[in-house]
């Protein structure tokens, strides 16, 4: 490659087959990164605002068979803390159809499987919150050293070239060595998006964990009043 040719396109085209197989790698990494960066931010916001929804609602004092009615027979999706509240309020209402009514003991054997259904829901709402999330952490983790790889590649094929050259100056050896370092560059543009994404969505993963484990203990307290 001729030195004053340092563009990146030219770069990449001129680089071994090993490098640019491994640049190409880290341009899909890349690309499937940013895929489940935006399809995850949406997923996340339309999370918290139906949660927002259903609490305000939820709190305004909501007649609970009525509210468990519309939930159960929205036409639009009413968001994780909503299917909870409908997975314990269906055991609820089975187990007081059962004939479980009246009693420290009919509460107990009313609030057992609700509990345990609301545990499940919540845990199948984590694992759709969580999907793909180990995709990015592996992506912002793996990445450099895949560039790193190719990078070293590079250099090698670099002083490889330098040995039939009678004498060796920094125009002779700077554009191989520019070429393996495109590899660490597109390396690190996967990863540090794919870390930062992780990173914050987990963080609100975390806070919405948090508010559907206190409904979770909230409106199994209710619960218990309303089978004594």
């Amino acid at each position: 490659m001729n030195a004053q040719d340092l563009s990146i396109l030219s770069m990449i085209t001129n680089a071994s087959v090993l490098a640019q197989a491994v640049m190409a790698l880290l341009l899909v990494i890349s690309l499937v990164s940013w895929t489940i960066i935006f399809r995850k931010w949406f997923t996340i916001k339309s999370a918290q605002r139906a949660t927002n929804r259903f609490e305000e609602k939820f709190w305004q004092g909501a007649e609970l068979n009525a509210l468990y009615q519309e939930v159960s027979h929205a036409s639009k999706d009413p968001g994780p803390m909503a299917r909870i509240f409908e997975a314990g309020m269906k055991e609820f209402r089975r187990a007081r159809q059962n004939g479980a009514t009246g009693g420290a003991d009919a509460s107990n054997v009313v609030l057992a499987p609700a509990s345990r259904a609301m545990r499940a829901a919540f845990q199948r709402e984590m694992d759709a919150l969580e999907s793909s999330l180990a995709f990015l952490a592996s992506a912002g983790s793996v990445s450099p050293y895949i560039g790193l790889f190719g990078t070293v590649w590079g250099i090698m094929n670099a002083f490889r070239g330098l040995a039939d050259v009678q004498q060796a100056t920094l125009a002779s050896v700077a554009p191989g060595i520019a070429e393996a370092l495109v590899a660490t560059a597109i390396g690190l543009f996967a990863a540090i998006p794919a870390v930062v994404a992780y990173n914050r969505y987990a963080y609100e993963i975390e806070r919405l964990a948090n508010r559907f484990e206190t409904f979770i203990d909230e409106f199994s307290n209710i619960l218990d009043r309303h089978a004594r």
